[in-house]
């Protein structure tokens, strides 16, 4: 009877972690990032070719940043935040479909695809998915996870020390060879997003997520449009 009960007690925990997360394709609660804040401004890389892959990304149907409304509440006070600072957010992508992840497994998977290795210099293109720069889940798929940087009320350059999805040591938000400049733009960003109610990660100085998402076990599906 034990063994029976233990044997059951197995698939019972399997079962959880594989229904543990959830595919959905509801979006009424997400909206666009200019439904909140009408001075950003956009480059959303996976609608064009200018990414890693080189290629335009599945599910990516408009250079539209969409993001759940409770992120997009939080976002705009630390877009307030900058505004008074003389600053504008530059976005690079927010609410990712999970067909478009699942597209960057596929081209990693890919050996006759090396797609464009300015992106990843000094790493051979296995390295993106076993070192976790690729996932394949990410926490863009559960819709509250920003990528952006700052740009001047003008709309000039400032200069964060490395561009966005460049999958190097350089791109960790405390990395040491940074300049003076270079690493106080850093935390200009920073300071504003974790201020505001979002956290930041280990490897990508442009990388935040809420902190209270709504949705912490929920990827969404739905095309960017």
């Amino acid at each position: 009877m034990k063994k029976i009960f233990f044997t059951i007690l197995i698939i019972f925990s399997f079962t959880q972690t594989i229904f543990a997360s959830q595919i959905s394709y509801d979006k009424s609660d997400f909206a666009p990032v200019y439904s909140a804040i009408d001075d950003a401004v956009y480059d959303i890389r996976y609608y064009s070719s200018n990414n890693f892959t080189g290629n335009k990304i599945n599910g990516y149907k408009a250079p539209v940043a969409y993001i759940t409304k409770e992120a997009l509440q939080v976002l705009s006070i630390a877009a307030d935040n900058l505004r008074k600072q003389g600053y504008r957010l530059l976005i690079w992508d927010t609410y990712r479909p999970q067909k478009a992840v699942d597209n960057f497994v596929k081209w990693i998977n890919d050996p006759n695809d090396n797609g464009d290795k300015t992106f990843y210099p000094n790493l051979e293109k296995s390295d993106l998915l076993e070192g976790q720069y690729i996932m394949e889940k990410s926490g863009h798929t559960r819709g509250s996870t920003v990528d952006l940087t700052l740009i001047k009320k003008d709309g000039s350059f400032v200069d964060m020390g490395g561009t966005f999805d460049l999958f190097s040591e350089i791109s960790h938000p405390d990395y040491k060879k940074l300049n003076r400049k270079q690493k106080e733009n850093r935390k200009i960003l920073h300071d504003a997003m974790i201020n505001a109610g979002f956290k930041g990660i280990e490897s990508e100085w442009w990388h935040f997520t809420l902190k209270n998402e709504p949705y912490p076990d929920t990827y969404f599906d739905f095309d960017v449009e």
